[in-house]
């Protein structure tokens, strides 16, 4: 009887390696989408050890399906998903533009400099928080960092994760895997770590791993934006747009310097209309007062800039005697959209005061662009023609009504949602919040996300449509998928087993050479199993093989707290991969292609490294 549970258990085993094989394989090439793979995964773990089950110590089967798809309620997946929601809230309010702001002041207003900045603040910050809400704040600011120099997302959020995970190592709380493998100790009969006990080999390693993110990873990683921000910033097309300047705004009193407003980069001034006086270019000591007109040529990018974060920037009346101070293009949820003028629309020949174009379609027209040549002429004055695009602004609802307008075509892949700036105060104080106690530990980090998100909706920061929307698919299958095939290895022996197997091999080797062999195990499984699942499972192998080979069981322990947070090879084995893998517009190969190279040169740091200071 035990002959066949033992052969059973064996290839139990064997079937998890297969399925894990499978899997990666998987993801890596993306034939399926990964949501489908995530639950066919779960699907199938669930099945064959409802017929093949795992006997535990009271008989009972260890992986029946509650079980593997007990993942849906793990806390990392709630607390993942309910940051997300919070971060979108932070977004939408638009309070992050002040940090971007001044990480690029910090960066001199160089592109590479302020990027090696923002990564050297999450190394230093995410050694006294957790990673998770760290890579939270910043990824809008790195975003908006990359957006205002040009630079792919794929570039740079990659690096962001890698900061992260680099500056969680430094001390005990800077990871939560980091505390695990401490309480593991404890419980082992060793003496836990103190705050600071690897800190000197926690920062040998983060910098020799910084040196790889900074100069190798972004050359490693692809050059990916998404389809729809390609389309949106069409390649620098030009649009004509009149701004008038208000009390308030951060324009008024800028002087001209040779000729040239350094407001906004991508923004030409074309003449300003100052009461009946016309000034035209070259502006020579010029500087603008409230109330000048302002004609510009710009980018679609620079007028969203300009109107989502300057308040003090107004759209020109059209002095049809309206009022329009509370106009819907003003309050509430805002969308800017393109539309294109029809061919023989009622709109060809007149101008947009004739037209009432605002009252009657209830957007306001920021721009139009013509194809054949950039215009002069004051927008409210244009006489528009066929083909002439109109860059327009108004609620959700009304620009969606465009669509069955037969004057105008509604650019369906042009929509964007400018940032409400009047919910900031209330956003801040929500993230706020949830940072705080999630850091001081008033509250664990899953309650906090909790609250946090749930803050959004209720105060109306996000509605629940797009909290809805800001939630990913791909973490909410791979989490649960990453916990169970994790789950599988260590139920069915299958991680104690490859353990073992590198032990027998090098028998007799010196332990420096153990400890190097170690770390590479437990680095390569974490990226299978998890960061957390590989600490809990290794510490006590760790405990075992130090005190087999007589040597100082820190060393052991300290290389499972290093080699469990080289999870970075995949986007299942750190939560702050999932974090990035939207906005980076990442596939599951990307991971591999500059985490492979990271986990490497940890390594061989490490290698270099600890056994001179544990003296080994």
């Amino acid at each position: 009887m035990e002959a066949g549970a033992a052969v059973s258990g064996t290839l139990s085993m064997w079937v998890t390696f297969a399925l894990i094989a499978a899997a990666l394989a998987l993801y890596a090439v993306e034939k399926i989408a990964i949501e489908v793979t995530s639950i066919g995964l779960l699907a199938v773990i669930a099945i064959y050890f409802q017929f093949f089950p795992v006997a535990g110590a009271d008989g009972a089967n260890v992986l029946d399906a509650e079980r593997v798809i007990g993942g849906f309620s793990n806390s990392a997946l709630i607390t993942v998903l309910a940051l997300l929601v919070v971060g979108q809230g932070m977004v939408r309010a638009g309070v992050l533009d002040r940090g971007a702001q001044l990480v690029m002041s910090l960066g001199g207003g160089l592109k590479w400099p302020t990027i090696v900045v923002t990564l050297l603040v999450v190394l230093l910050v995410s050694g006294f928080l957790n990673n998770i809400p760290v890579v939270v704040i910043c990824i809008p600011i790195m975003e908006a960092v990359a957006g205002r120099f040009a630079v792919s997302p794929s570039k740079v959020m990659m690096p962001l994760s890698f900061a992260a995970v680099l500056g969680g190592m430094t001390t005990l709380i800077g990871s939560g895997t980091n505390l695990l493998v401490s309480g593991a100790m404890d419980e082992l009969g060793e003496t836990p770590f103190s705050f600071f006990q690897f800190t000197v080999p926690g920062l040998v390693l983060a910098a020799a791993g910084l040196v790889f993110v900074v100069l190798a990873a972004p050359r490693l990683l692809p050059d990916r934006a998404s389809y729809a921000s390609q389309l949106v910033e069409g390649e620098g097309r030009q649009f004509l747009a009149e701004l008038i300047i208000a009390e308030g705004s951060e324009l008024v009193g800028l002087k001209s310097r040779g000729g040239m407003f350094g407001a906004y980069g991508e923004m030409t001034l074309r003449m300003i209309q100052r009461n009946e006086e016309a000034i035209m270019p070259p502006f020579e000591d010029v500087t603008l007062r409230v109330g000048d007109v302002l004609v510009v040529a710009a980018t679609r990018k620079a007028l969203e800039e300009a109107v989502a974060h300057d308040p003090h920037l107004l759209i020109p009346d059209l002095k049809d005697g309206r009022e329009t101070e509370g106009a819907p293009w003003t309050v509430g949820d805002r969308v800017l959209a393109e539309v294109m003028v029809a061919p023989a629309s009622r709109m060809n020949g007149y101008t947009l005061r004739q037209i009432g174009f605002r009252h009657k379609y209830r957007t306001v027209v920021l721009a139009v662009q013509r194809q054949a040549r950039m215009l002069r002429t004051p927008v409210t004055e244009i006489r528009l023609e066929e083909g002439d695009v109109l860059l327009v602004q108004g609620q959700p609802d009304d620009i969606a009504r465009l669509r069955a307008n037969r004057d105008v075509v509604l650019l369906e892949w042009s929509q964007a949602e400018l940032p409400a700036l009047d919910h900031a105060r209330r956003a801040t104080l929500i993230f706020a919040g949830v940072v705080f106690c999630a850091a001081t530990g008033l509250l664990p980090v899953v309650v906090a996300a909790l609250g946090g998100a749930v803050a959004m909706v209720a105060l109306g920061v996000l509605s629940i449509q797009h909290a809805v929307r800001s939630l990913d698919t791909k973490i909410f299958t791979m989490i649960p998928a990453a916990l169970a095939m994790g789950l599988a290895m260590q139920e069915t022996g299958g991680a104690a087993y490859l353990a073992q197997t590198m032990i027998d091999a090098l028998f007799g080797a010196p332990p420096w050479v153990v400890l190097s062999a170690f770390f590479l195990l437990v680095a390569a499984l974490s990226n299978v199993i998890s960061a957390k699942a590989a600490a809990v499972l290794f510490t006590p192998i760790a405990v075992g093989v130090a005190r087999e080979l007589g040597v100082p069981v820190e060393a052991f322990a300290v290389a499972v707290v290093f080699a469990a947070n080289c999870a970075v090879a995949t986007p299942i084995g750190y939560q702050t991969s999932l974090l990035v893998m939207g906005p980076g517009h990442y596939t599951f190969a990307d991971f591999a292609r500059a985490g492979v190279p990271l986990v490497i040169v940890l390594w061989l740091a490490f290698t270099l490294f600890a056994p001179w200071y544990y003296g080994l």
